[in-house]
């Protein structure tokens, strides 16, 4: 049977000839069946929105239809209407006018309900229609998040088991863990974490500070404060033991930073949540992280431009060598390196990751996590994974030189290496390595390409517009920094701000990349040690696209805002236009004098000796090929020089430069041989007996082996 609302609606449909009764038959039923209203079904179900059901309404009715994003409701309105009220009946207090006040409700009011509203507020009650939607974040807007839970608490004397933000002692923890887990505060945390993912936030900071607390949420990269009422500040003690109650840390311990995790469903996603918390004077301060469990990952949706995707999925086909995703923390590189991962992950590769910590889980795939508590970490880690059999290697990051050579020593044995560092830019991560002690022949050796990225927020689709007052002077600047001949196909866009984007003008974020491949000119210029920014000049003539390049192309497709890759990105040097040279030679972009004179001050890292050395080689996983072309499968030969850094030896044969050997170096200390891998990096025919002399660079060579070596030859230039 229809009620008076429900038959209006129906009528009103039929009457304008949209729909017929056969089509809103099966909606009726439901409708019945479910005891909910007409309404709630087509809007539940999708065939009519909110705001379309409530147009008619306000026609049948005589009734206005108000945005609530277009108005401000004043202090001395919200004052006269408790919360609990607004909250129960779901209206939002508009104004106030002699004796009248106007409330929005997503529904017409029957005249019941309206005389409780008169009778408990003593005003009399003029109806406008807003979306529900609507009335919800004004409730939170106005009243603050949790509002009508906090006042709940309070109205029920739960305030009797407030404490203060100071330390409790342990007469209080007991009363403290039975408030922690009352229904009231259990729904008060619930409505703080809901609210974060409804916002699309990746991280809730709850600050407690002398007087007050403040809530804030992290939204596209950006904090914004969320309104919470005073009488939040008397219950943090009771939030943080029901948020610690959840991840499983210890409610008693508050002078020590503590980390958990916990699951979490929310309107139908289940999140993982990372709690950390942190002493201050005026009580803890909590951070939770927000991850879904199950990411889609896509190349596609990274924000990498046509060229730039074939680049990566070329990368990641090559069966071994390493690829470094740099930026500072929060800029994307653990999700770039699990779409990588994800787009390798079929049932022909063993992927193993060591994480600190483990950001997402994904099917297929084995993930370890880093406890340097019990001596767990990367580097040991690394050596463990290797007796697994993986193919594919994913390691959190590279922070020292003992993970940095057993990372390269797991590419140059045939697996491909995944991982990342903290750098401004792609070129730097040369710098870097070589900063924590890693020889620039290793770097060449073994490191496919460095990739640096950052996030830039996406103006919001629903309000966008293009700015035509641009200053002319932006786009000239990026003109100039694109290399393009004229400024007329260059459009600035920017967002008004919307109730989707919650005014802020941006939904979502997006990546921009330089993408820096170590062909063997590049390598030729890590061997010489030629500055970075020689480097990233010779790189950018090859066709190496800067970040703020690429965020300039996403500012002209309408993608993002210029002040978003301002912030990111640095101004670039000015270097020549790219060209479609993309075989430029090393010599043709430097000449070796100028390379000498750049560094008139070099000298050898380690010192050399000259001395002869029993040594045994064979090449590395080639003793087939070798034996056909009649080579045996190990030789013996001696040394002719040696330092901690390579060493030349005499051979019958010439080698081929850039082929691996496995040695086996006797020096005379008693001790056990140095066995590592080299590279054959130059071949010499010597006049006499026709011998060739071998130069050869270590390549996974061990920081002990490495000082043991070293020692070696510094006390043998002593005794000479």
């Amino acid at each position: 049977m229809f009620k008076r609302y429900d038959k209006i609606l129906y009528e009103a449909l039929i009457e304008k000839g949209s729909v017929s009764e056969k089509t809103l038959e099966p909606f009726v039923k439901e409708m019945e069946s479910q005891g909910s209203s007409l309404q709630q079904v087509l809007v539940k179900r999708r065939f009519l929105n909110e705001k379309d059901v409530l147009g008619v309404f306000a026609e049948k009715l005589k009734l206005s239809y108000l945005d609530l994003g277009s108005i401000s409701v004043g202090r001395e309105v919200l004052d006269k209407v408790l919360v609990k009220i607004a909250s129960y009946y779901k209206f939002l207090p508009i104004k106030i006018e002699s004796n009248t006040l106007t409330i929005a409700v997503s529904f017409p009011l029957d005249i019941k309900t309206q005389d409780e509203i008169r009778t408990q507020l003593g005003y009399d009650i003029e109806l406008v229609l807003s979306c529900s939607e609507d009335i919800l974040e004004g409730l939170k807007k106005y009243y603050g998040l949790a509002a009508d839970t906090l006042k709940s608490i309070v109205s029920q004397q739960d305030s009797q088991f407030a404490v203060s933000s100071q330390p409790v002692g342990p007469e209080k923890v007991e009363d403290l863990e039975k408030l922690a887990e009352k229904a009231s505060v259990i729904k008060l945390v619930n409505q703080i974490i809901l609210e974060g993912w409804r916002r699309r936030a990746t991280d809730i900071h709850i600050e407690p500070s002398r007087q007050s607390l403040t809530l804030r949420y992290r939204v596209d990269g950006v904090l914004y404060d969320a309104t919470v009422l005073p009488e939040m500040k008397s219950f943090l003690n009771a939030i943080i033991s029901r948020i610690k109650i959840m991840s499983n840390l210890n409610i008693v311990e508050r002078r020590l930073p503590q980390d958990g995790r916990t699951v979490v469903k929310a309107q139908g996603q289940v999140l993982d949540l990372r709690i950390s918390t942190i002493p201050t004077p005026f009580g803890e301060s909590v951070v939770i992280r927000i991850l879904p469990t199950k990411m889609l990952f896509s190349l596609e949706k990274l924000g990498l431009s046509e060229m730039d995707l074939k680049i990566i999925e070329e990368l990641v086909k090559r069966p071994y060598g390493i690829i470094f995703v740099t930026g500072p923390t929060g800029s994307g590189k653990t999700t770039t390196l699990y779409t990588c991962l994800n787009s390798m992950n079929t049932k022909e590769h063993k992927i193993i990751t060591i994480e600190d910590p483990i950001e997402y889980e994904i099917q297929g795939i084995t993930q370890m996590q880093v406890n340097p508590g019990i001596g767990l970490d990367f580097a040991r880690g690394l050596r463990s994974i290797l007796r697994h059999d993986p193919d594919v290697i994913l390691v959190g990051e590279v922070r020292d030189l003992e993970t940095a050579e057993i990372a390269i020593r797991v590419a140059l044995t045939g697996h491909m290496v995944f991982s990342t560092l903290h750098t401004n830019d792609a070129v730097s991560g040369i710098t870097r390595l070589v900063d924590i002690g890693v020889e620039p022949y290793l770097v060449s050796s073994s490191v496919e390409a460095f990739i640096a990225q950052r996030l830039v927020r996406i103006i919001c689709p629903e309000c966008k517009y293009e700015d035509k007052s641009a200053p002319l002077e932006l786009k000239k600047r990026i003109v100039k920094e694109l290399h393009i001949k004229s400024t007329d196909g260059v459009k600035i866009f920017r967002a008004k701000g919307c109730s989707k984007c919650n005014l802020t003008g941006f939904f979502g974020r997006t990546g921009i990349y330089e993408i820096f491949l170590l062909d063997d000119a590049i390598k030729d210029l890590i061997l010489k040690k030629v500055p970075a920014n020689q480097v990233k000049r010779m790189a950018v003539s090859k066709g190496m696209r800067t970040l703020r390049q690429d965020g300039w192309l996403k500012v002209i497709a309408g993608i993002t805002t210029p002040e978003e890759v301002m912030k990111v990105t640095s101004i670039e040097e000015q270097s020549e236009p790219d060209t479609g040279m993309q075989s430029l030679s090393y010599q043709e972009s430097f000449k070796s004098e100028d390379i000498e004179q750049s560094f008139p001050q070099n000298k050898r890292v380690y010192p050399r000796l000259d001395k002869k050395i029993n040594l045994r080689y064979e090449f590395f996983k080639s003793k087939k090929k070798v034996s056909r072309r009649g080579f045996k499968a190990e030789q013996f030969s001696v040394t002719k020089n040696i330092s901690a850094g390579g060493l030349v030896f005499v051979s019958d044969e010439a080698l081929a430069i850039g082929s691996t050997l496995e040695l086996k170096i006797e020096l005379p200390d008693g001790k056990n041989p140095i066995e590592c891998l080299t590279r054959v990096l130059r071949v010499e025919e010597t006049q006499e007996n026709k011998k060739y002399d071998i130069a050869v660079c270590f390549l996974d060579i061990t920081s002990a082996q490495r000082v043991r070596l070293n020692k070696y030859v510094v006390l043998g230039i002593d005794k000479e």
